[in-house]
């Protein structure tokens, strides 16, 4: 498992995140106790899969795989602590109620946008991060 810090353009108005990318043995032990899948999005920097888990003594982990194209294995998996991830969530959910408000026909910048556009800069720091 390898740490990074992500800092963000002051205009995203988040804080910089300290994350961690997994390789297969840390993802294996991660995930011992049992996932759930919370929620996925495509981008146009790859398809994304959020879920938390628990190892086998009950450690939870907030984790997301990201996948590339029509590949089948993730391409990267990262861990996020539980503040970061809730900002994610957030932001998932915010689009729900923004897309319900909103039905015209010009897609604007709402909070999925956003969550894409985070998500660019932490696949653009974790890249080259040797797991």
């Amino acid at each position: 498992m390898q740490s990074f810090i992500v800092s963000f353009h002051q205009e995203d108005n988040v804080d910089s995140m300290q994350i961690q990318k997994l390789n297969q043995q840390d993802f294996e032990k991660a995930t011992e106790g049992g996932t759930r899948h919370l929620f996925d999005l495509d981008t146009n920097v790859g398809f994304f899969v959020f879920f938390d888990s628990e190892d086998v003594d009950g450690v939870v982990s907030y984790l997301m795989l990201q996948y590339e194209e029509d590949n089948e294995e993730p391409v990267g998996c990262y861990s996020f602590r539980l503040e970061d991830f809730y900002e994610f969530t957030a932001l998932y959910l915010n689009d729900l109620e923004f897309n319900e408000e909103t039905e015209e026909e010009e897609e604007e910048y709402g909070p999925i946008h956003h969550l894409a556009h985070l998500l660019f800069h932490i696949v653009e720091e974790g890249k080259d991060i040797e797991v």
